[in-house]
């Protein structure tokens, strides 16, 4: 799994969670539609943190808690 995979699966995750849709978190934190499809999707090569604040607002989660799963912790280094 890729930090994109992590993402996606995140935000599926905490919708599933609080029974929200994509398009239902989309209005909530005010990020395009478009831009939540392109994660899910992984056209999105590099999510801004930004966006992914915004989300964080709209799930009512900090930050750290997005990125506090077993999915972040074991994702391997991506320098190349």
């Amino acid at each position: 799994m890729n930090t994109r995979e992590a993402v996606a699966l995140r935000i599926i995750q905490l919708c599933r969670e609080r029974g929200l849709t994509p398009n239902g978190i989309s209005n909530i934190a005010a990020v395009p539609q478009s831009t939540i499809k392109s994660i899910l999707n992984g056209e999105s090569s590099n999510p801004g943190i930004v966006t992914i604040k915004k989300l964080c607002d709209g799930f009512e989660i900090t930050l750290g808690e997005f990125f506090s799963t077993p999915e972040f912790d074991e994702l391997e280094q991506e320098i190349k």
